[in-house]
């Protein structure tokens, strides 16, 4: 049986229809209005996706227990894949963002994997056809035509095996959706930190020096004979939802870490943090519906955090209405 959180009154964020009307920006009577849209919750803001020194700050916000910590400083000093294992919502790829803000490595490399995910298409991708296109085009001025960096772009993997004084940290986020091969093939490429663009090592002597497009907005990076080797081996965070189990020679090069489900204390944490300890204040109900449910359903964190992100915007939340939609189970007896 579903779980209902009891009401009386106390999980209603408002108390007059007027209080209600102010949140709705969507009223369902057929009227055109321009109206101004509040400013989204924090996890949903785009305009400024690097972490900055403000509110808006990734590294701050994000709640850990200290044996978690521990595993993560193992990782970095063995300089070994951390594979992230949890439930939806628990934080592992915010656990990305969280490392590279603290270590100053620079915006995250995000590789999303999905069935088609391909390790070549994460290395680089050669546009061929563009290429025999522009040569067409400046078929009677070759010198003008561009060079064949221009054609060659890595892949967030790629990018992150670049040659540099500080290595950047990758995200591969949900390897269990991808090729059951594709573990092994991207240990491979971990193991040997380098790989070869074949496109570029076939180049004439004189050629052998090639500036190819990187995964960072207007990047390029000077590739030798058409090998990419790196300096310093890439932080490397490795998600999976526990979809499919992976081959032993993978997990044996990787440092396990599994994000369990908060506690009371630490949801206290992760609202205060992330909308305030006036949020918090005004939303005790919500976390002791929260935990209710989730005792016998299985909820993400961060709808408890819609739900006092809304209530404190003056949404009504009740048992019948908006609080059963945002405390759905995420499980198939939901």
């Amino acid at each position: 049986m579903a779980y209902e959180p009891e009401v009386s009154g106390v999980l209603d964020g408002s108390s007059s229809s007027g209080e209600d009307d102010a949140w709705r920006l969507f009223r369902g009577d057929g009227r055109s209005r321009t109206t101004a849209l509040p400013p989204a919750p924090p996890w949903r803001r785009f305009s400024d996706p690097e972490p900055t020194e403000d509110d808006d700050d990734l590294g701050p916000r994000y709640v850990i227990d200290p044996a978690d910590i521990d595993v993560i400083n193992a990782a970095l000093h063995l300089r070994r894949p951390l594979l992230v294992t949890g439930h939806p919502g628990a934080g592992k790829s915010s656990l990305a963002a969280a490392i590279a803000y603290e270590l100053n490595l620079g915006p995250v490399l995000r590789w999303p994997v999905n069935s088609r995910s391909t390790l070549q298409d994460a290395l680089y991708r050669y546009d061929a056809i563009g290429r025999l296109q522009d040569a067409n085009l400046h078929k009677h001025s070759p010198g003008d035509a561009a060079d064949i960096g221009t054609f060659v772009r890595l892949g967030p993997v790629g990018t992150a095996l670049v040659p540099a004084e500080r290595p950047r940290l990758l995200l591969v986020d949900e390897l269990d959706k991808g090729d059951i091969d594709l573990p092994n093939d991207l240990l491979n490429v971990f193991e040997e930190g380098t790989f070869e663009i074949p496109e570029l090592s076939r180049l004439p002597e004189e050629r052998s020096e090639v500036d190819v497009l990187t995964a960072d907005p207007q990047g390029r990076s000077p590739v030798t004979r058409g090998m990419v080797r790196c300096t310093e081996f890439p932080v490397v965070v490795i998600t999976s939802n526990g979809e499919r189990d992976f081959p032993p020679a993978f997990r044996r090069r990787c440092l396990p870490l599994h994000l369990g489900d908060p506690n009371e204390n630490r949801l206290r944490e992760i609202v205060s943090r992330h909308l305030g300890g006036h949020a918090l204040a005004g939303a005790e109900d919500l976390v002791t519906a929260f935990l209710n449910q989730r005792a016998v359903g299985e909820l993400a964190t961060d709808q408890l955090l819609n739900a006092v992100f809304l209530r404190s915007g003056g949404a009504r939340l009740d048992a019948d209405g908006l609080l059963k939609a945002l405390l759905h189970r995420l499980n198939s007896g939901g």
